[in-house]
């Protein structure tokens, strides 16, 4: 039910798939549907565990146009609500511009319904979002979804009752058949589902202890909290929505936390500190200790999954765990009260720094494609670490090492815009720690180049290169001269670029640096010398470095050596050897989400698409990729050197096709998305999982001669510069200089 041109327009932001049938509300479903048929702003508002997001993403899952969900609980920063958005609805953007104009930019002139899952703890943020978008996009619709309305005119409430006393009792007794037990309809189901008032939570932590107790027992029990509220413990409302279901609610969780044993509270509790999903590995690690052995963590986990307190969902990284909100504020209010939640979220902090390093070190290595799978899982828990960092003046410098840690994160997954923004807050503040400050600063420089925003990216790297220079820091040295080398290649000034980028591969192989930047480094070195008319330096440079990739396993950097080479194979008239190195690249980068790579291999596909003779294949092309610059940032990056290829290209395909039909194939390409331009571009109906594509087994061997790849041909070169800004360093020097980085020089961290 999807418009034909956009089949689908939430690729990353689809609604969850529901693990446990849907129970009831179909008055509501009707009610809802028809609301969102007359106003443009649809609110779902009612207490904790009503039922209030599984009824909003059954209604966004039937949604005709398209809908995409944002899941807003585990955002802590108002300024952080529109890159929850961007990247939840999986938009990838490359350039300075703010999520806002990203969004706006998505949704121009296109029916779709947007869903904001959570935001009660953040209304004056998703209010003014939602009215700027609602304002500017008219074919938009959002369904909110909330404790309390965003308070915006033209919003139209639905306030979310219980389920009525039979779908209640149906509920209860779904939930019992999925654990095989059957239960009839009897007094004791009837009785305790009205205690529990309806509400679908506290009817799925009640059924989640049938195996222990029976309706009967479970009822008595309830029947004793209620007693011990009524004679004044004071259970404490939850503002927003009825206080009587709010303390059923109170009633219904603290009840069942009651019916847990010592270990169970106590992980229940530790638990909280997590945003959003966790694995077991961590939960072994930050929750373990003082009463909780390590051993002992994945039993009582599983106790509190059989109870419904935890689910559990697979995911591209493995399996993983999460708490529902309600579960969670109630875990995190308890672990307030006994004073331990200050040491656990610095635990948590403790472990995500270390989650962050390992991963840097594995981004250069056959787990290239883990890593990302992993990091994406893992951003809401990297986030709360920043911010955990940030709040304590002691623990800025971690801080910035950890947002400098990410580089392979904001680079090469393609989060450019939010690693600035946690770069930027985290060197607006002092640490005191020279070696963290400078690896912020050149990260800094490397995403401002990448993102097209040269002055503040000379500024940082100038700031690092000085203070690198004072403080002796020979690895900070050789990455502000290697980024400010990437500077050069993008801004044209081709000597400069060689003189920097050769000066920062000789310090790198001086301190025995070696990973996907310093590899990088050398495939930017190798466009200066194409770029520069020394087609046959470059081409064996990056053999090279494919060398290099193939013996750790790495395919990023590897991807822009194959980039570089399928222009050399096009120059020498070898097209078909040309677009299977590019449909390689192309795979690898688009999986790693890559925009960069991605563009460049598919305009240098239309160029070898034109040379074997479908010029109109090639001008789609070239319309698909004139859709994703603006993502990316200036269109070739106003190169010279790089916009010759894509003239040429179009000069040929213009006098094939000639001008009128050039244009309207380059209107039917603009009208791709990028997940269907790059199925297009690689000639089939989808494009295979990152985790699919097979590890490299061996360079491919070099077919034809190095045919010349000049300043005509710039387009290979700066393919690789740009993208250089990448990892952590540069290219450590030709095949000559191989002794310095091949096999067994030493992985740094710095």
């Amino acid at each position: 039910m999807r418009g034909p041109q956009r089949p689908d327009p939430f690729p990353d932001g689809d609604p969850p798939l529901e693990l446990t049938t849907f129970v009831g509300r179909s008055a509501e479903l009707a009610e809802l549907t028809a609301a969102l048929g007359r106003a443009r702003l649809v609110t779902v508002t009612g207490v904790g565990g009503v039922g209030k997001s599984r009824l909003a993403a059954r209604v966004a899952a039937g949604w005709e146009s398209g809908s995409g969900r944002v899941e807003l609980a585990p955002v802590r920063d108002p300024q952080f609500v529109e890159y929850a958005v961007t990247e939840a609805l999986g938009l990838t953007d490359h350039t300075a511009r703010t999520p806002r104009e990203t969004l706006l930019e998505h949704f121009a002139g296109r029916p779709a319904l947007l869903v904001l899952d959570g935001f009660e703890h953040l209304v004056e943020a998703c209010a003014g979002l939602t009215a700027d978008l609602l304002r500017r996009l008219p074919r938009l619709r959002v369904l909110a979804v909330g404790r309390r309305p965003l308070g915006l005119a033209g919003e139209r409430l639905l306030p979310l009752a219980p389920l009525g006393e039979d779908e209640a009792v149906e509920l209860f007794t779904d939930r019992a058949r999925e654990q095989g037990l059957e239960l009839s309809d009897g007094p004791e189901v009837r009785e305790l589902c009205r205690r529990l008032e309806g509400i679908p939570l506290a009817l799925e932590l009640a059924a989640g202890r049938l195996r222990a107790l029976s309706p009967a027992q479970l009822l008595q029990r309830l029947d004793d909290r209620f007693r011990l509220l009524a004679t004044g413990s004071g259970a404490r409302s939850v503002p927003g929505g009825p206080p009587a279901r709010h303390q059923t609610l109170r009633t219904a969780i603290g009840w069942s936390h009651e019916l847990c044993t010592p270990a169970e509270r106590l992980l229940w509790a530790r638990l909280s500190v997590f945003a959003q999903t966790f694995d077991l590995e961590a939960a072994e690690y930050v929750c373990s200790g003082d009463g909780l052995p390590a051993e002992d963590v994945l039993d009582v986990l599983s106790e509190l999954l059989a109870q419904s307190v935890v689910t559990r969902e697979e995911t591209p990284a493995g399996p993983r765990y999460r708490m529902l909100d309600t579960v969670r504020a109630y875990g995190a209010e308890w672990l307030e009260g006994i004073g331990d939640a200050g040491r656990l979220r610095r635990r948590h902090r403790d472990w995500y720094l270390g989650l962050a390093t390992s991963c840097e070190l594995d981004w250069f290595s056959p787990r290239q494609g883990e890593v990302a799978a992993r990091v994406e899982a893992e951003l809401p828990n990297l986030r709360a670490a920043i911010e955990c960092c940030l709040a304590e003046p002691e623990g800025t410098h971690l801080g910035q090492y950890l947002a400098g840690s990410l580089w392979f994160c904001w680079v090469g997954c393609g989060r450019l815009a939010e690693g600035r923004r946690w770069l930027t807050c985290c060197l607006e503040l002092d640490s005191g720690y020279e070696q963290s400050r400078l690896k912020a600063l050149w990260v800094l420089g490397y995403v401002a180049i990448l993102q097209g925003d040269t002055v503040p990216a000379l500024a940082a790297l100038q700031e690092c290169r000085e203070q690198a220079e004072r403080t002796a820091d020979p690895a900070a040295v050789a990455y502000a001269e290697h980024r400010t080398g990437c500077l050069a290649l993008v801004t044209d000034d081709m000597a400069r670029a060689e003189t920097l980028l050769r000066s920062a591969l000789c310090r790198y192989q001086e301190i025995g640096e070696l990973n996907s930047n310093v590899l990088m480094g050398q495939v930017e070195l190798a466009m200066t010398r194409a770029f520069q008319g020394d087609l046959p330096e470059a081409v064996r440079l990056c053999e090279d470095v494919r060398q290099v990739c193939e013996d750790h396993g790495e395919r990023w950097a590897r991807s822009y050596a194959q980039y570089v080479l399928a222009y050399a194979a096009w120059q020498d008239g070898d097209q078909g050897r040309a677009r299977e190195l590019l449909a390689d690249c192309l795979r690898n980068v688009h999986a790693f989400h890559d925009l960069l790579g991605s563009v460049l291999s598919m305009e240098l596909l239309a160029l070898v698409t034109v040379a074997q003779g479908d010029a109109a294949e090639a001008a789609v092309l070239q319309g698909a990729a004139g859709r994703i610059w603006p993502s990316v940032g200036l269109p070739l990056f106003g190169s010279a050197y790089f916009n010759a290829p894509h003239e040429r290209c179009e000069a040929l395909a213009r006098q094939a096709l000639g001008d009128a039909r050039y244009e309207e194939c380059v209107r039917e390409g603009s009208r791709l998305d990028r997940a269907e331009a790059v199925a297009r571009a690689l000639g089939h109906r989808g494009v295979r999982p990152l985790d699919a594509l097979p590890a490299p087994r061996g360079p491919v061997p070099q077919e034809g001669g190095e045919g010349g790849l000049g300043v005509g041909s710039g387009e290979g070169g700066q393919a690789a510069d740009r993208t250089s800004g990448s990892a952590r360093g540069g290219a450590a020097g030709g095949r000559d200089n191989r002794s310095g980085h091949g096999r067994g020089a030493t992985r740094r961290g710095h």
